[in-house]
Order: C-alpha cells, then structure tokens, then sequence
C-alpha cells in the first residue's frame, strides 16, 4: 500500500504542478475568494466527498466570543467543506487550509506577475504559493492518491477550505459551528517540514499616550506625549522580557522571543512647531499557548498601569488600552497524542530521520479547532517560512510532494485506527 501511493505521488508530479498553479491564478485576496472557492469544490466533487459551499453570515457570528473581523457580510466569500464519509469505527480528521492571501504589495519587487504561478527550477511561484496554496493543493493530491490506490478508511474526512485566516479566522470559526469538527486536524501552515504541536495566539492592541501641547519655542511649557511614549514602549519592552522569561517549554528553545510583543504603529503630533499632546501606538501582542486570551490581556492592562511608578505623570494621564483587529487564539496539542505519534512516525518512515518538532512562531486557526472546535490540531506543511507574505513567494514541488506521501500515510494510519466502543 505504501509503495503504491509513493510510486502513484512520484507518478503524477505534473498533476500537482497544475493544481497549484491554477488556484495561484486566482487572486483570492479578502472579498476575492469564489473563484478559487469553485475550484476547490470542483476537486473535492471529482473525490466523492460531499460539498457544501456557502457563504457565512455575519450577524449569527458576532454571537460568539471568538468571533473577529471587520467585514459587515461574506458576500462573494464562501466557505467550502467537503466530507467523505469512512466505512466506520475509525479516527476522523480535519484537513485545514485557507484560500485568502494577503495583497501582493508593489509589483515592482516581483520578478513575474505574482498571480502567474510561472513554474521554474523546481517551484512554484506566485503569491499564496507557500502560504498556504501549495499545501492546499498537496492536500488534495494526497487525498486523490488514497482514492487512486483504491485505500479503504474507516474514519471520516472532513476537507475545510476557509476565508479569512489572515485576518482572525472567522471562516474556520464558522465551518466549527456548522459541525465541521472531528477527532484531530492538521493544519499545512508554511512549517517548512517542521511538526508545530503548539502554536503562540496573538492580539492587537492601540495605546493613546496623552500630553500637553504648547508651542515649540516654549516647548518647556508643555508635556511631549512623544517623549512619554519612549517611556512606555520600555516599559512595553520589559514586558515582553517577563513575559519570555516565564516560557521554559523545550518546543521554544530554537525561537529567540517565543512571544513577542511587536510595536508596528507609531502616530504623534499635528504640526512641527507644536508639542505633540497625543500619541497613538498600535501593535501586536503574543499568547503564550499556556494562556487564555483574557489571562494576556489581564496582565497587560494591569502592566500598564505599573507607569505610574516610574513617571508620575501617567497618576493622573493613565494609557488608555484597546482591543482591535486581528486574533489568534493560541493552540496546543500534547506530543503524546496519538496522532502526533502517527504523523512522526510516518514522516520518519518516509523520510528516513525524525522530524524537527518546534513551537510555531506565529498564529493559526488550530487555536479556534483545539479550544472552539474540540478538535486538536497538529501544524505541518511544506511552505517556506520565511517567503509567507514576501515578493516573489514560492513552494518548493518536491517538498510539497513529500508532504503529500507523509500525509497520505498518517490519514491512512489515523482514520483506520479504530475506535474503542
């Protein structure tokens, strides 16, 4: 069975080139996402899995707590899950992967049209390749090989192809409430191979830093808010260090800040010959996968107000602290867990050493799978890291053809791993 999914994988490379490049072709940037949406639910037809393609309604969303975007409606956004039903008493499992890309920035830093999916020296190039079209694709590859080699499985598949993960993950929140859940996920997040058992959660956050304006010449008189907020963003900074220090978890060890709290926004002042008597500061805020979202922000706010030891003005000017945009709930799965001892196993297997086994530097929807979804979820893919959102973004074919040979024989191994009645 193994040998004959490897040779059908090496077989048809030039089907899995193809298919990446024709969702790389659709621009799904946010509000763009039907055209590729219909060719995800085109393939999952071609497999017999069952599809249901709609659009999530956002009034019905804002009633969870988990819920977070911008958009008043979905309209042209679908969602699509697709779900094959197993022979009976096996393991489910969600395959997670998302069709929105961020923007491609300025054309001029790309060597070929972002949306051209050029093929060359062994990658695909094109904006979303690596995260996450290129797993997206050798996703379904995978689960065409299993059909193809005629593999019977026990367990449920559950294919969620989603919207808006890069912006909070109101798709994957969705398809969990429609009961798109099972007994495990993986989620292929530009990994590079690595196996990401936990994966940091994230929040933005604003900062108002209040002073008095007078006029430049007679600066003394007033009280720079710009000045102050050097003040703050050390303090932020010896935050960030306590936050850090906290984190003995070994899956950290190769990440220099394991939770990082990012300054991305600095905003000040109205006129060059004025003191500036307000500040507005934006960033972004890591979780600990130890952590709730409402234990960080806890510890922020009351961080903050900590200023008023070290300066006295912020006594009676205290830092006014938002909540806004983007969220990640963090996520984590236990390294003993059945289908982690799987997938290493398969990846050992098939690769003839170990894998790296790491922490994710960053957010993904598994926090919502593990914590809304009851479902824990395991990150691992073949993107390049290190090209998610950059110009001239690519996967490599052969890392995504590994991937699907790895993938393939942990969904065998999983979904026929009976159940105990």
């Amino acid at each position: 069975m193994r040998s004959d999914i490897r040779e059908w994988i090496r077989n048809n490379k030039e089907e899995l080139i193809d298919m990446i490049q024709r969702m790389i072709q659709q621009p799904s940037t946010q509000r763009n996402e039907l055209g590729i949406q219909r060719q995800v639910s085109e393939i999952l037809n071609e497999l017999q899995f069952q599809v249901d393609m709609w659009e999530p309604e956002v009034a019905s969303l804002k009633k969870h707590q988990a819920f977070i975007s911008t958009r008043d409606s979905f309209q042209g956004s679908p969602n699509v899950v697709g779900v094959k039903k197993g022979v009976g008493n096996g393991h489910s499992l969600v395959l997670n992967g998302h069709v929105d890309v961020v923007p491609e920035g300025d054309r001029k830093n790309w060597v070929d049209d972002p949306y051209s999916g050029v093929y060359k020296d062994g990658k695909v190039y094109g904006r979303g390749s690596t995260d996450m079209k290129g797993a997206n694709a050798a996703m379904l590859f995978a689960l065409k090989a299993i059909k193809e080699c005629g593999v019977p499985l026990k367990g449920d598949i559950v294919f969620h192809s989603v919207i808006e993960e890069e912006s909070g993950g109101a798709g994957t929140l969705e398809a969990i409430l429609k009961g798109y859940t099972a007994d495990a996920a993986i989620i292929p997040e530009p990994t590079q191979m690595k196996i990401f058992p936990k994966q940091q959660g994230s929040l933005w956050f604003r900062l108002y830093v209040k002073g008095v304006s007078a006029h430049g010449g007679t600066r003394y008189e007033g009280v720079s808010a710009i000045e102050k907020t050097q003040i703050v963003l050390d303090h932020i900074k010896e935050l960030e260090q306590v936050r850090n220090d906290r984190i003995d978890d070994p899956l950290f060890s190769e990440i220099p800040i394991p939770i990082p709290i990012n300054i991305g926004i600095i905003q000040g002042g109205d006129w060059p010959s004025s003191v500036a008597d307000l500040v507005k500061v934006e960033g972004r805020y890591g979780v600990s996968p130890s952590e709730t979202i409402e234990e960080a922000k806890a510890e922020f706010k009351q961080w903050m107000k900590k200023l008023a030891e070290k300066d006295i003005w912020f006594e009676k000017h205290p830092i006014e602290v938002e909540w806004f945009g983007a969220r990640w709930l963090p996520g984590s799965i236990d390294t003993k867990h059945p289908l982690m001892n799987i997938l290493t196993n398969s990846y050992e297997k098939i690769s003839g050493a170990p894998p790296t086994v790491e922490a994710s530097p960053w957010g993904t929807d598994g926090g919502l799978l593990t914590y809304v979804g009851n479902t824990p979820s395991v990150v691992f893919g073949p993107g390049v890291t290190s090209m998610a959102h950059y110009p001239n973004e690519y996967i490599e074919v052969d890392k995504a053809l590994h991937f699907s040979e790895i993938l393939a024989n942990t969904i065998i191994d999983w979904c026929n791993k009976e159940k105990k009645l």
